[in-house]
């Protein structure tokens, strides 16, 4: 076992948590983790490879250091934590955005900014609820029961997406599969092969809309001809960008319909209220995202050595965020573990913080309140049509979901 780093602050337990670990319930941290929810900030955790690094376990911490420029989010340096052997994969790969320090990132990100502000994503909501309106109509026609991972919860983040990028929905099937494949694919070998594949498909995208004198209306469209045509920004760098916005922009808003879902119909007080009270969408929304936190294991490597509640976190030293845990804070939330839709959960991180924090939040939160919103409207008898504890979810390793919702109403 990895020798611990000193420190002069709380007592690290002397066998660290496996990390990550699946959970026992879909909107709960893994039972595991219950060592690591008694205040301390820091926990020491094992990867699947036998090494140890931080686990940022504290709600203040968390936000220090997600602000923190002495981390880098560069996957590409030494030290920097691989949570399974797929993303060990791909590593090497270059990530935009998420995978960039500043000045790079802040240059990638001014770019993407006009496409993700509020007043853009107020804009999409008619297109959205036409979106929704369509998917709901179709699962009314064919009559219950219904599976809603695929009839409803990933076509609409996929659906909106390509419309705001300029990629052809016809292609969901293969890129689709090839995000499933990138984030959960069974073996190492199989993640580096759906990384190639999904280079290979927007390479040769930007390259049509590169040779194409028509400019279409899409985010790619846009930066193909402006930026790339100007010699401002290099195939590679557009290739990556477009990558992380395809995957990102459906997989985690199609995690976050599913698993909300699920977590609404697990709840009935919660769902009867939220029936009751419309208005409460926008708070509901919010402590869905708190309470579920999907996006486990954010990473980074220390440049330098950096303090944190007494603790010594050295440069080289890999360093990961379990936002399932963070979010759950008692100094931060009271009764963290309770559905609340009148706490204030604005402070969460599921959409991380600081300078990485998601571009896309402006517009995930207007699909899921036109999505949840929609749903319950239009089914108001909607139950699930299978026993709860059937019901298979992603496992711990990748973004949190349900793998299937069977419902009927």
């Amino acid at each position: 076992m990895t020798e611990l780093t000193d420190t002069t602050g709380p007592a690290i337990p002397a066998e660290p948590v496996a990390f990550p670990q699946d959970r026992t319930c879909p909107y709960h941290p893994p039972t595991a983790y219950a060592p690591m929810r008694d205040g301390r900030a820091l926990s020491r955790v094992t990867l699947y490879d036998g090494r140890e690094v931080w686990l940022v376990t504290g709600h203040a911490a968390a936000r220090a250091l997600l602000s923190d420029p002495r981390l880098s989010s560069d996957r590409r340096r030494a030290g920097f934590p691989s949570p399974t052997a797929r993303f060990a994969a791909v590593r090497d790969r270059r990530v935009a955005l998420l995978g960039a320090d500043d000045p790079e990132h802040r240059t990638q990100r001014r770019m993407m900014i006009p496409s993700f502000t509020l007043k853009r994503a107020t804009e999409l909501r008619p297109a959205i609820q036409r979106i929704v309106d369509g998917l709901l109509d179709r699962m009314a026609e064919q009559g219950p029961p219904a599976e809603l991972v695929s009839a409803f919860a990933l076509p609409v983040p996929s659906m909106v997406i390509c419309d705001l990028l300029g990629v052809p929905y016809a292609d969901h099937e293969f890129f689709e599969e090839q995000s499933r494949r990138l984030l959960r694919g069974p073996t190492a070998a199989d993640t580096q092969r759906a990384r190639e594949r999904l280079d290979a498909y927007l390479g040769d995208l930007v390259d049509r809309k590169a040779a194409s004198g028509a400019t279409g209306d899409g985010i790619l469209d846009g930066l193909v001809h402006r930026q790339y045509r100007d010699g401002l920004l290099e195939r590679t760098e557009l290739v990556s960008l477009a990558v992380i916005l395809l995957v990102a922009g459906h997989e985690t808003t199609a995690n976050m319909i599913s698993l909300g879902t699920f977590t609404l119909l697990q709840h009935p007080d919660r769902l009867a209220e939220l029936r009751a009270d419309p208005a409460l969408l926008p708070d509901a929304v919010e402590e869905l995202m708190r309470m579920l936190s999907i996006a486990e294991g954010l990473a980074r490597v220390a440049l330098e050595d950096v303090e944190v509640d007494g603790t010594t976190i050295r440069a080289g030293e890999g360093v990961l965020f379990s936002t399932s845990v963070i979010n759950r804070d008692t100094d931060q939330y009271a009764e963290p573990d309770a559905l609340d839709f009148h706490r204030p959960a604005r402070h969460h991180v599921a959409f991380g913080f600081g300078i990485h924090q998601c571009l896309g939040q402006n517009l995930a939160r207007a699909e899921l309140e036109i999505a949840l919103g929609t749903l319950l409207r239009r089914f108001p008898s909607l139950r699930l049509a299978a026993p709860p504890e059937e019901i298979p979810f992603k496992p711990g390793d990748t973004i949190q979901g349900m793998l299937e919702l069977p419902v009927t109403w």
